[in-house]
């Protein structure tokens, strides 16, 4: 086989409705718009319109707000980091930033960064550089005698 000789699977692709070609072609006439009416014209868009009816989008109450500036983050339990440790995906005895954990599959993919959590057991001292973590996730880690840097945890300069 050559590359020039790959093809489709009959039937892979499906060939357009070609619409108000005769009646031969089983949509021709009114093209499958019915007949008369604002909707078998042209241009005419009525999404969310229910007749005059007040739109169920309008009936319904409107409760709380989204905050545009929050943060997404990806989380990462320590129980998955240790078999990721184990598993060698993960080195100890450098600094485990969000790409790495990315990288070793602990985290899917580090949105606005990765959030350490203290869910399972860390067996082996580790620093960590991360955009987050929860406070039993510092406290097993540096009960091992490990380190966490987080943006708001970073040490105060001397001045």
């Amino acid at each position: 086989m050559k590359l020039n000789e790959i093809r489709d699977n009959p039937g892979a692709r499906k060939e357009r409705m070609r619409v108000g070609r005769g009646i031969g072609s089983g949509k021709g006439k009114t093209a499958g718009r019915g007949v008369k009416g604002q909707t078998s014209r042209t241009g005419v868009s009525i999404k969310g319109f229910e007749g005059g009816q007040m739109p169920l989008t309008r009936r319904l109450p409107k409760r709380g707000f989204k905050n545009p500036f929050t943060k997404d983050y990806s989380v990462a339990n320590l129980g998955k980091v240790q078999d990721a440790i184990e598993a060698g995906r993960l080195d100890p005895n450098e600094v485990i930033t969000d790409a790495a954990l990315v990288a070793a599959g602990v985290a899917v993919n580090s949105r606005d960064g990765v959030r350490l959590l203290g869910k399972g057991e860390l067996k082996t001292k580790a620093s960590f550089q991360v955009a987050g973590a929860s406070a039993s996730a510092v406290a097993a880690v540096e009960k091992l005698g490990g380190t966490v840097t987080t943006p708001a945890r970073a040490e105060p300069t001397a001045e």
